[in-house]
């Protein structure tokens, strides 16, 4: 994991005080609803999103039609036969999702992403210590199009830039959602959708997102996006941190000992804390096991 690149001293605040406030009362646990103030920047129009997408490789792009069952299998999810910059171009009319990953490697938006972390960076480094592995996401939907159940590995916060959409967001740690077997498949590489239920609606808490509206997203919470009647561009900054990458490691080494018909141990609400099993992992990894 690497640290962040240095930020200059100013620059306009993309979170306001307001945001800062409440996020701090509810990182790392809990997701809540923020504002910000990127609504309108150069590097989030359409034009702009279609160009960068242009010189990203392919392996930084994913796009597929749209309108998907919230439980969609990954081998499932259709195509929708145009390229990424027609995709992209076209989005108002041609039902499609797109994401496009890791856009911090171009220098512009590595300095966008760079921007917004510096505002919350004392309130994480306080809690969950040294933002690390910073990434940028951008995802472009089109009128109606749905992002199915899944869970992700990072803290996020979700900035809307255009249109609108609810993220419906569930609670993290529940083993009825997500059991444990999945999560160690997860950290083993395993894809993020989840098994959905319809039982499971009543559990999720829906937030409303336009324009200047965020939210942030708690490590491995589940939640699924349900798009407006416009097309959406939301930007998606994202760490990690020593407590996710210890969940990470625990869930791995809880699917080793299950290969091995092995008693697996609890992960806590605070794996950082548990250096003890995390330190036989890393001995067993390092040895090959």
């Amino acid at each position: 994991m690497t640290a962040h690149r240095p930020i200059a001293a100013t620059h306009e605040a993309t979170f306001p005080d307001s945001a800062r406030t409440t996020f701090a009362a509810a990182y790392p646990d809990q997701p809540v609803a923020l504002s910000h103030n990127l609504v309108g920047h150069s590097l989030l129009s359409l034009d702009a999103l279609a160009m960068l997408a242009e010189r990203m490789p392919a392996s930084s792009v994913e796009y597929n039609l749209g309108k998907l069952p919230l439980g969609v299998r990954p081998e499932d999810t259709p195509s929708n036969g145009l390229t990424l910059g027609e995709t992209i171009r076209t989005i108002e009319t041609n039902g499609s999702w797109a994401v496009l990953k890791n856009v911090e490697r171009d220098p512009a938006y590595a300095a966008l992403l760079d921007a917004a972390l510096a505002d919350l960076e004392p309130i994480v480094a306080a809690r969950t210590g040294p933002m690390l592995h910073r990434e940028a996401f951008i995802f472009l939907t089109s009128p109606g199009s749905v992002t199915p159940f899944h869970m992700d590995p990072e803290h996020n916060i979700l900035l809307q830039i255009m249109g609108s959409k609810v993220m419906t967001i569930f609670p993290a740690r529940d083993e009825a959602l997500v059991p444990a077997q999945k999560s160690e498949e997860f950290h083993g590489g395993g894809h993020r959708n989840l098994v959905w239920q319809d039982g499971f609606k009543a559990l999720g808490a829906p937030y409303p997102l336009h324009p200047g509206d965020a939210v942030h997203v708690p490590v491995k919470a589940p939640h699924f996006v349900e798009n407006g009647p416009a097309v959406s561009v939301s930007l998606s900054v994202t760490w990690r941190s020593e407590r996710s990458v210890a969940e990470g490691e625990l869930h791995s080494f809880n699917a080793l000992l299950r290969r091995r018909k092995l008693p697996v141990g609890t992960v806590s609400d605070r794996p950082e804390k548990q250096s003890v099993r995390r330190l036989v992992y890393r001995v067993m990894r390092k040895l090959g096991a």
